[in-house]
């Protein structure tokens, strides 16, 4: 997967997002965002681990979900990196890759 061109089409999509919805995304819109989908990560761990209320969804649904919630946060975390023009395959490398563990 080219990390880049995902973003590229995350912008594309939170872009029209914002234009049907009616709101500005700005530096406080793309954490706050994040950090809704991280609590919504969290609420569906809680329920598929039975931390929580699973609301009548079988465990494939709870485990779905959570895997569909992993997939926001990761999205939310590039459109923010991207909002701030953070390169986040380079901050990577030289974060976790470069070490000599």
């Amino acid at each position: 997967m080219d990390l880049h061109r995902l973003t590229e089409d995350l912008e594309i999509v939170s872009q029209r997002y914002a234009e049907e919805f009616g709101f500005r995304r700005d530096d406080t819109w793309f954490l706050l965002k994040l950090q809704e989908e991280v609590g919504e990560l969290t609420q569906a761990f809680l329920a598929q681990t039975g931390q929580a209320r699973a609301k009548g969804r079988s465990p494939d649904e709870l485990a779905a979900n959570f895997r569909a919630e992993i997939a926001d946060v990761l999205c939310q975390v590039l459109l923010l990196a991207r909002h701030h023009n953070v390169d986040v395959e380079a901050e990577v490398t030289r974060k976790w890759l470069s070490r000599p563990w």
